[in-house]
């Protein structure tokens, strides 16, 4: 990373995207970190890894006690805590730890000031503009702070107003929507296919910035959507990428925090099986046509004309800043996320939203390790110690943080 975080360390320039509700937290980021990436906690509802937060709560869901959201937000602070100071724990020292904090959230600016509390070396944010983020981490100049945006004009805005409040992103992640998976950088499901998005205009147009903005090479660019191979890191150097982002590759890891059945949907899914709807967050996403999915969309016309606002959020939880379900808005999502999202990180196929990329995956339908992934993408083949943690990954190949 460059600019004010990451302390001088030699990274691989792999970064572990964040996946929510559970799905990337302590263990698959510490896992990657130790091998010297940069691995991501998804800051979102991770009380469900804990049995003793989750017993504290659950009865909370319904609503019936005025102090309901703020119980749940208070546990799910606790387990945010626990996971960073389990990755840090697993990392020993080596790589990054992030975390991931979505834009769209009800409790956005608490989930950062815990973060950056708990000692997170990165802060990462999407799902809308973070333009309040250099306010809300100026007592944290060591912590890197990364928005993820997915065109040009946007990472122009940013970086200008940015610039206003002293303070430049220490990486960006420019996210491809038509690659990648969960919620996508663009204002609707038709805006997927435009051209404006692609790597090859994204990244020159973004590097050209810099250099009239008299800023080049002091902020590095992550490549994130449709990755999966060595081959596809090279390619993405070459048009001035520093690393690349990758979700569904480390999603289906046998370190990820999600359910064995999560990890099988995800591998075992054909490219006709990967769809692209609306999410109550008003943003275009992709996932698998799990049985809950294809029906929700075979019906979303009738509860899209049928939507009215709420007098509260029938979790009590009202993790979204703007929810389509709670808030009534026609013509996007009329579903709870959390729950679904839950559903899935825990193993229902029939339940749950599993949100995935457009991309094939490194080894098919194989669950394989941190490590084995982490070489097939720098050295381009596998872990010569394969289930051991004794051969060094080739470090030369990073970046200087």
């Amino acid at each position: 990373m460059g600019g004010q975080g990451g302390g001088g360390k030699e990274l691989l320039p792999v970064v572990q995207g964040g996946m929510g509700v559970g799905v990337s937290a302590g263990g698959l980021a510490g896992a990657v970190a130790s091998l010297g990436g940069v691995g991501t906690v998804s800051s979102v509802d991770l009380r469900r890894l804990h049995p003793d937060l989750m017993a504290q709560t659950v009865h909370l869901e319904s609503g019936k006690e005025p102090d309901a959201k703020e119980r749940i937000d208070a546990a799910n602070l606790v387990a945010l805590d626990r996971e960073i100071q389990r990755a840090r724990g697993i990392a020993q020292g080596r790589g990054l730890i992030a975390v991931n904090v979505m834009k769209a959230l009800s409790a956005y600016e608490i989930y950062v000031r815990q973060a950056l509390e708990s000692g997170a070396d990165a802060v990462v944010v999407g799902a809308g503009l973070p333009l309040d983020l250099p306010e809300i981490a100026k007592n944290h100049p060591q912590t890197a702070l990364i928005p993820i945006l997915s065109d040009a004009r946007g990472v122009q805005l940013l970086v200008r107003k940015w610039e206003k409040k002293g303070r430049l992103p220490d990486a960006i992640v420019i996210e491809h929507p038509r690659l990648a998976g969960g919620h996508l950088g663009a204002a609707k499901v038709a805006d997927l296919q435009d051209g404006r998005f692609e790597f090859d205009q994204v990244l020159p147009a973004v590097l050209e910035f810099f250099k009239t903005a008299g800023i080049e090479g002091q902020i590095p660019l992550i490549a994130a959507g449709g990755i999966s191979s060595r081959n596809d890191l090279l390619r993405l150097q070459a048009l001035g990428a520093s690393a690349v982002q990758m979700g569904t590759a480390f999603a289906v890891t046998q370190e990820c925090d999600a359910d064995p059945v999560f990890k099988r949907v995800l591998a075992e899914a054909r490219p006709e099986d990967v769809v692209e709807f609306v999410s109550v967050a008003g943003l275009p996403a992709r996932a698998v046509r799990t049985p809950w999915l294809d029906k929700y969309i075979r019906i979303e016309p009738k509860l899209q004309a049928a939507a009215h606002v709420k007098k509260k959020c029938n979790m009590a939880f009202d993790c979204l800043a703007h929810c389509g379900l709670r808030d009534g808005v026609v013509g996007i999502g009329q579903f709870c996320i959390d729950q679904q999202l839950g559903h899935a990180m825990e193993g229902d196929e029939n339940k749950g939203l599993f949100f995935r990329g457009a991309g094939t995956l490194p080894f098919g339908k194989d669950i394989r390790s941190v490590r084995d992934l982490m070489w097939w993408m720098i050295g381009g083949c596998l872990s010569p110690a394969l289930g051991q943690n004794t051969a060094p990954l080739p470090i030369e190949s990073g970046a200087t943080a």
